[in-house]
């Protein structure tokens, strides 16, 4: 058995060494970006089983991502490759205050070309948690049936379905996102959504809305993530708040990933669902606490070391 599988686009990101607009930067530095192959990432620092499909361009850029994730301990055995379609790359830019925008060149990527007959089913049967996300779909209808295919896998086998809406407001409209993800609830067990996308989802803003309207499509975990101001947390007969763990912010990108990985965490170790909460507090704050999606989360001697300092704080 895997721990998780994620299916998803990561593409290379370069990131400006200056906090100015674009046009005026002349240095970079490259990572890789990816919500899925995040949460994969963050998974295998805390000592899980993570693996990654995906597809990319037979380049250099594809090589690096290849490169990369391996290095995290991410099985990428799955990842498809093709000369037809480049990997897709992005640009951070970093105001005076350090707040991030992103501009990503992704269209007609290799990733976009995902379809169901590039699955390996009996590599998916494996997995205790399949984790799928709003971007996939978002990348075209291939890219949507894909998904579809691989929850059936999964639940056909008595598997998981975690589901991140990560709606991208770049990539289509709300009403598309809407009318494409809401049916992804319907086949979830594990929903972590933020405010924003439970309101276009379903129509709800207040967190204990957002979660009776979860359990009425059957869903079992829950996050509601709502940034700096912390996140709610549920199962099927609990519900907590959980506040932010306190951290420098020095790149806001990927704390909502880190954020699921350290719930998923808590979720493959059978732990109540307040710890869970807590455990995807301390990986999303030290997420943002370095430039990167994943250069500064810890690896499980330090997030052990944090979560009992954690602990001992609270009594």
């Amino acid at each position: 058995m895997i721990d998780l599988i994620t299916i998803g686009e990561t593409m290379v990101a370069f990131i400006p060494e200056t906090n100015t607009r674009l046009r005026y930067v002349s240095k970079f530095g490259k990572a890789i970006a990816g919500a899925e192959s995040n949460v994969a990432v963050g998974l295998s620092k805390l000592g899980h089983t993570s693996g990654w499909i995906s597809k990319l361009g037979e380049d250099e850029f594809g090589e690096f991502i290849i490169r990369e994730l391996r290095g995290e301990g991410v099985d990428t055995s799955r990842v498809l490759h093709t000369t037809e379609y480049p990997t897709g790359i992005m640009f951070k830019q970093f105001s005076a205050d350090k707040e991030s925008s992103v501009y990503y060149y992704r269209k007609g990527s290799a990733a976009s070309t995902l379809c169901p007959q590039d699955l390996d089913e009996e590599y998916i049967k494996q997995a205790k948690i399949l984790l799928v996300s709003g971007i996939t779909p978002a990348l075209g209808e291939s890219c949507r049936k894909t998904l579809v295919r691989a929850i059936e896998i999964v639940h056909e086998q008595g598997g998981l379905v975690c589901f991140d809406p990560n709606i991208r407001r770049k990539l289509w409209s709300e009403e598309q996102a809407k009318e494409t993800l809401q049916p992804f609830l319907d086949v979830s067990d594990i929903v972590l959504l933020g405010e924003d996308e439970a309101e276009i989802l379903l129509n709800e803003t207040m967190p204990e809305k957002i979660i009776e309207a979860l359990r009425k499509h059957n869903v079992r975990w829950i996050a509601v993530k709502m940034g700096n101001k912390g996140a709610y947390v549920a199962d099927s007969k609990h519900e907590c708040f959980t506040p932010i763990y306190p951290m420098k912010v020095v790149d806001s990108i990927g704390a909502g990933d880190a954020f699921n990985a350290g719930f998923l965490a808590g979720l493959l170790e059978n732990r109540p669902i307040a710890e869970c909460g807590k455990m995807a507090s301390i990986m999303g704050a030290f997420a943002v606490s370095a430039p990167g999606d994943v250069e500064g989360i810890p690896n499980r001697k330090t997030f052990n070391q944090i979560l009992a300092n954690t602990k001992e704080t609270n009594r």
